[in-house]
C-alpha cells in the first residue's frame, strides 16, 4: 500500500510525517485517535435514521490537522444519504464479471467523496459456506478464488478515489445468529487454502483497513487474535494498514485487543478511549502498543491524502443518471436463467396480457434492514418495470398469494405468466432487534451505553437502537432454505396452467426448487437487483438484454448434501469441504451446479490447450457463439491433481473469463493460472508446497463434470 501510485510522497517521506505527528501527540490525543464517535439518537432527530447518515468519524487530531476516519458502509452503494442501490454482492457475483465490479467500485468511490467519506467499509469477502447463513447476499458466493477476484476488483477501484476500502469480516464470519458468540474451529490448512486466500488477494492488491469479525476464532475473539491480527496479517502477509473492530461487540478486552494488533475501536469508544488511555498509564498497556496503532492510522492517511484525486467530487454525482444507468446494467447482468424448457423464454413482445402473481412483484425489495441498507432516491419494484416497458398498450394483471383461484383464471387468460416469490428483509440478512441480555453473557444495549458514557453523552433510550421496521422477525440465519408454503401452492396452483411461464427468484442467496421444479417451464434468479431491479428484469424476459449471470453457489438435490450448519451450537468446526467441492467429495450431484448459467444463444466449445510458461499454465480455448443473437459466457477452469500425497479437494476454480460474442462470433479465450493457486498449506511445515505430479485442468462453463473437458498437465 506505500507504494501506491500517485502519491507524491516517497515511503521514507511517509514515514517521518507519520513519526514527526506521533512525537508531538499528548498520550491522550493518541489514545483518541483510534476510536469512533457514533452516535445514533442524534442522527434519528437529525436524520430520521440511526445508522450512517453522514458519516461515521473517528476524533483525528485536530491541533496538528490529522484527519478523522470518515466511514459509509456498504456494500449495495454508499450507505449515506440517498445513493446510488446497486444489486446486492451474491448479485453482482453471478455475474462473473470484475470489470463490471470495478466500474460498481468506482461509482462508490465517488459517491463516498461527494458524501464527505473517506473510508468505505463494504468490501465483505466472507465466504459463502452455508445458504443458511443470514448475510450471504453481501458475499460473493460460496468459492474462495472466485470472491478474491471481485473483491480485489471492488477494493482496487474504490480506492482510486482516495476512499480507504475495508474488507470484512476477517476472519469465518459465516454464520449471523450466533456471531456475537460462536467459537470457530479450524486447522490452519483450513484456514489458508479455504477461508483466507481471497483475504490476502485483497491486501496484496493494496487494501488500506481490514475489520475483524465479531465471532471467536479458536477460543479468541477475532478482534482480538493476535494470530489472525499479526501473525498472518501483518507478519506473513505484510499489512501496512489500519485494522479496525466490527462494531459495538468487536471488542471485549482492552489489552487483549490493543496488543493483538486491533488498531480502532468502531463506532464508538466501549473499551478504548478512557479505558486505553487508564490501561497505559497503570502499566498495563505500554505506550509504544499504542504509537504502533497510532502510527498505522497516521501513514495510512499520509498516504491517501498525498496522492492527487481524480476529478472534484460534487453532490450532484450522487445517484446520477450514469450511476443508476450502471445500476440497470449491473442488474441486468447478474441475473441467472437456471431453466428455460422449449426455450420458453425471452417471451414475445407482441402480448395484450401479462399475469405478475406474488405479492414480491409490487415490493420495495433491495435487500436486507441491516447495516448494508440504502435508503435510494427510487426502487423500480417488478410491477412498475413491466409497466414502464410496456406502457399503455399492455394489460398487466396483478395477484398475490391470497388470490389462487383469480390467478388461475388470470393465467389461462394471459400471453404470459411471471411468477416472483423468493425472499426479503424478515426471511436474511444481518440479525438486528431490540438489544438485550443474551445467554452468553453479553449484552449489546449495554455496550452501546458505555459508549455513550465514555464519549460524555447519556443513552436514554436503548431499545430505540435497533434497524427493525416492525416487530417482526428481522433478518438472521435462514430457517428454510426453500420458498414459504404460501409461495410453493402459488407456483403449483398456477404454473402448469400458462406454457409461457417463468419464476423469478427474489433473495440474496441459494433457494432450493425440487418442490416446485418440475411444474414451471422457466427459472430465473432475479435476486435483490437494486433500485433498477424491475426495469431490468423485464428487459431481460422480453429478449432485450441476453442473461449471463451464473450461479456463484451450489443448489443439491437435497439439503442433506450440504454441510452441517447451526446458528446455536457454541463451538462449530471447519474443514476443506463445501458447496460443490463437498458434492464432489460425496458425490453428490447437484440440482443445478455452481458456474451454471442458460443463455439466449448457444455456445461451442474447442478443446483445450494446457501448456506450462515459467511460474503459469496457460489454459487456451476456442469459444463460438452458435446461435442468433449476441451474448456472453463465462468460461471456467477447475484444477486437481491426481494421486496427491494430502487429502485435496477434487478439483477448485482456478482462473474464469467473461467473454462477450456476436451470433457466428469465435474467438480463442486464454485463461492464465499461477502456479501458486495449486500449492497445499503443510500444517507440519507451516508453508505453501507445491506437489509435482499429474494435474487435471477441467474447462467449461460449470463445475459439473458434465459441462467440463479435462487436459491432464505433468507439473514438476
Amino acid at each position: 500500500m506505500f507504494n501506491r501510485q500517485g502519491c507524491t510522497l516517497t515511503r521514507e517521506q511517509v514515514e517521518d510525517k507519520a513519526q514527526a505527528l506521533l512525537e508531538q501527540m499528548t498520550l491522550k490525543e493518541k489514545v483518541w485517535m483510534l476510536n469512533g464517535n457514533w452516535d445514533p439518537i442524534n442522527n434519528f432527530q437529525q436524520h430520521n435514521a440511526l445508522y450512517n447518515p453522514t458519516p461515521i468519524e473517528t476524533n483525528g487530531c485536530l491541533r496538528l490537522n490529522v484527519s478523522p476516519i470518515a466511514f459509509t458502509d456498504g456494500p449495495r452503494g454508499v450507505v449515506m444519504g440517498h445513493s446510488t442501490c446497486f444489486p446486492v454482492s451474491m448479485a453482482r457475483g453471478a455475474s462473473f464479471d470484475p470489470a463490471l465490479e470495478r466500474r460498481v467500485g468506482d461509482v462508490i468511490g465517488k459517491e463516498a467523496r461527494a458524501q464527505g467519506a473517506n473510508y468505505f467499509g463494504g468490501v465483505c469477502i466472507n465466504l459463502l459456506r452455508h445458504p443458511s447463513w443470514g448475510r450471504s447476499q453481501e458475499t460473493y458466493g460460496e468459492d474462495p478464488f472466485h470472491i478474491g477476484e471481485m473483491g480485489q476488483a471492488l477494493t482496487e477501484s474504490v480506492q482510486e478515489h482516495n476512499v480507504i476500502a475495508c474488507i470484512k469480516h476477517y476472519a469465518v464470519n459465516n454464520i449471523e445468529n450466533s456471531r456475537f458468540w460462536v467459537n470457530v474451529k479450524a486447522d490452519e490448512r483450513t484456514m489458508r487454502e479455504v477461508y483466507l486466500p481471497h483475504f490476502k488477494k485483497s491486501i496484496d492488491s493494496g487494501a488500506a483497513s481490514v475489520m475483524g469479525a465479531y465471532n471467536l476464532y479458536e477460543g479468541d475473539q477475532c478482534c482480538e487474535s493476535h494470530f489472525l491480527l499479526t501473525e498472518i496479517l501483518r507478519d506473513d502477509w505484510g499489512f501496512e494498514g489500519f485494522t479496525i473492530s466490527d462494531f459495538v461487540a468487536g471488542v471485549r478486552h482492552t489489552k487483549k485487543a490493543i496488543e493483538a494488533g486491533l488498531d480502532v475501536e468502531m463506532p464508538m469508544p466501549i473499551h478504548y478511549q478512557r479505558n486505553l488511555l487508564k490501561a497505559v498509564e497503570e502499566g498495563n498497556v505500554a505506550e509504544e502498543t499504542v504509537n504502533k496503532a497510532v502510527l498505522s492510522v497516521l501513514r495510512t492517511l499520509l498516504v491517501f491524502e498525498n496522492t492527487p484525486d481524480k476529478m472534484t467530487y460534487s453532490p450532484e454525482l450522487v445517484a446520477s443518471e450514469e450511476h443508476t444507468k450502471l445500476a440497470l446494467e449491473v442488474a441486468e447482468k447478474s441475473m441467472v436463467l437456471i431453466k428455460n424448457d422449449d426455450d420458453v423464454l425471452p417471451f414475445s413482445k407482441n402480448v395484450k396480457r401479462i399475469l405478475v402473481a406474488g405479492e414480491l412483484a409490487a415490493k420495495e425489495n433491495t435487500g436486507d434492514a441491516g447495516s448494508s441498507k440504502i435508503d435510494a432516491p427510487y426502487v423500480v419494484t417488478p410491477l412498475e418495470g413491466l409497466r414502464n416497458y410496456f406502457g399503455e398498450g399492455v394489460e398487466i394483471v396483478f395477484c398475490d398469494e391470497s388470490e389462487l383461484e383469480k390467478a388461475a383464471t388470470e393465467a389461462a387468460k394471459a400471453d404470459c405468466v411471471i411468477i416472483v416469490v423468493g425472499n426479503d428483509q424478515h426471511d436474511e440478512g444481518e440479525y438486528i432487534s431490540a438489544p438485550t441480555e443474551s445467554e452468553h453473557d453479553f449484552s449489546f444495549g449495554a455496550a452501546m451505553a458505555i459508549g455513550y458514557e465514555n464519549m460524555g453523552k447519556t443513552l436514554t433510550n436503548v431499545e430505540m437502537i435497533s434497524f427493525g421496521d416492525d416487530g417482526g422477525k428481522v433478518g438472521g440465519d435462514r430457517e428454510n432454505l426453500s420458498l414459504k408454503p404460501d409461495q410453493i401452492s402459488l407456483i403449483k396452483h398456477i404454473g402448469g396452467i400458462n406454457s409461457n411461464t417463468v419464476v423469478a427468484l427474489v433473495g440474496g442467496g441459494m433457494i432450493m426448487t425440487k418442490e416446485w421444479d418440475d411444474g414451471v417451464p422457466a427459472i430465473l434468479y432475479s435476486w435483490y437487483s437494486g433500485m433498477e431491479g424491475g426495469n431490468a428484469l423485464s428487459r431481460i424476459l422480453f429478449g432485450d438484454v441476453n442473461p449471463s449471470g451464473k450461479l456463484p453457489f451450489t443448489i443439491p438435490e437435497d439439503q442433506s448434501h450440504l454441510p452441517y450448519f447451526s446458528s446455536i451450537d457454541k463451538d462449530i468446526q471447519y474443514d476443506l469441504y463445501h458447496g460443490y467441492s463437498y458434492l464432489d467429495k460425496h458425490e453428490h450431484r447437484p440440482a443445478y451446479p455452481f458456474g451454471f448459467g442458460l443463455s439466449y444463444t448457444t455456445w461451442e466449445y474447442g478443446e483445450p490447450q494446457v501448456v506450462k510458461q515459467d511460474d503459469h499454465v496457460k489454459v487456451t480455448v476456442t469459444l463460438k457463439n452458435t446461435g442468433n443473437v449476441p451474448g456472453a459466457e463465462v468460461i471456467q477452469v477447475y484444477v486437481g491433481i491426481k494421486q496427491s500425497v494430502v487429502e485435496r479437494q477434487k478439483k477448485l476454480l482456478k482462473g474464469f473469463e467473461k467473454v462477450y460474442l456476436e451470433p457466428g462470433q469465435s474467438t480463442s479465450v486464454e485463461v492464465s493460472i499461477d502456479l501458486d493457486e495449486l500449492c497445499y498449506f503443510s500444517n507440519e511445515q507451516r508453508k505453501w508446497i507445491f506437489e509435482p505430479g499429474t494435474y487435471c485442468f477441467h474447462v467449461g462453463s460449470s463445475s459439473d463434470e458434465r459441462d467440463l473437458q479435462v487436459k491432464e498437465l505433468e507439473l514438476g
